[in-house]
């Protein structure tokens, strides 16, 4: 059974896949990033396809490299990561009361027989009206200029949103049941590579 490597430092990532009780290595992409393009789909999948070619590249044997990119866009405008506090809460402020999308980019390549995958996934999240006070407590909380759109949805981001339509694992970065999706294809499957005494609830 090819052994999977995540190419990715997303510490969720690894925590929702760590969560079902596979058992994978972790090699980091130093492949650049871009964050702009008419099609997000695209945008966000050349990410991912560029970051799981540069970690086959290095690899020998039975690997199946698994990479992913996350972006949120508002009005097909991408969010990506603030650059500071202030950049946070102004994409935090665009973002109250209003109706964005999260699109993640997957790429899937076997680094044995060359072969990849690609697909997509998008959920549509709706926030609530945040008051200043409320988001720059969301922002001192968080910190979050490791995240797309300066968000996330779990923990205190939790407060933020009202509404979303669609893979909920996709809104924290990895969608589970798309990858499932994909694995299935190269002839794996996540439910075969659970291991019930190392899952855990997040």
């Amino acid at each position: 059974m090819s052994r999977i490597v995540l190419a990715s430092q997303s510490p969720r990532r690894r925590a929702l896949l760590a969560a079902l009780g596979l058992d994978f290595d972790v090699i980091v992409s130093d492949a650049p990033e871009v964050d702009h393009g008419d099609d997000p789909a695209a945008v966000v999948c050349a990410n991912a396809r560029a970051k799981a070619a540069a970690v086959a590249s290095r690899l020998h044997g039975d690997k199946l490299v698994i990479a992913a990119d996350t972006l949120v866009f508002l009005d097909r405008v991408p969010l990506s990561k603030p650059a500071d506090l202030d950049e946070a809460r102004a994409m935090l402020r665009r973002l109250s009361g209003r109706t964005h999308e999260v699109v993640t980019g997957i790429a899937l390549i076997d680094a044995a027989s060359g072969r990849h995958a690609e697909d997509s996934e998008t959920t549509r999240v709706t926030f609530r009206e945040l008051s200043d006070d409320e988001i720059n407590a969301f922002v001192l909380a968080v910190r979050p200029t490791d995240r797309a759109g300066a968000y996330t949805v779990d923990g205190p981001g939790s407060l933020l949103i009202a509404r979303y339509e669609g893979c909920y694992q996709n809104v924290l970065g990895l969608p589970l049941v798309r990858l499932d999706t994909m694995l299935r294809a190269f002839g794996h499957s996540l439910f075969e590579r659970m291991d019930a005494a190392k899952a855990v609830f997040l």
